[in-house]
């Protein structure tokens, strides 16, 4: 039996783990509690990133940078459009995107 987490649980997990490793993290759209999608902006090197979750062919799936820059605020905007149940977290820590593919990388 395959257990899916909520997404308001997998949030709150993975902010915790970013505080408790000294990082920062904020949620600046919250979607549905139980299956709202979540797309991540990292900043690193002064560098705005966008990490959102694609398929891969190994059965899961894979964080990928959809958008960087002065871009990720409208990709945010565009993806809330389209999908109201977005989560969108903010990360401060260095890694995040490691951090987030440890968490999330199943879900």
């Amino acid at each position: 039996m395959n257990i899916r987490l909520a997404s308001s649980v997998k949030v709150a997990a993975l902010l915790r783990r970013v505080s408790a490793q000294g990082g920062f993290g904020a949620v600046l759209a919250r979607g549905d509690a139980t299956a709202g999608s979540i797309a991540i902006v990292t900043r690193e090197a002064g560098i705005e990133t966008l990490l959102s979750p694609i398929f891969a062919m190994t059965g899961g799936y894979e964080w990928v940078a959809i958008a960087t820059g002065d871009a990720v605020a409208d990709s945010i905007s565009r993806a809330r459009r389209y999908d109201p149940d977005l989560w969108v977290v903010e990360l401060d820590i260095p890694d995040a995107a490691r951090l987030v593919a440890e968490m999330l990388g199943e879900s």
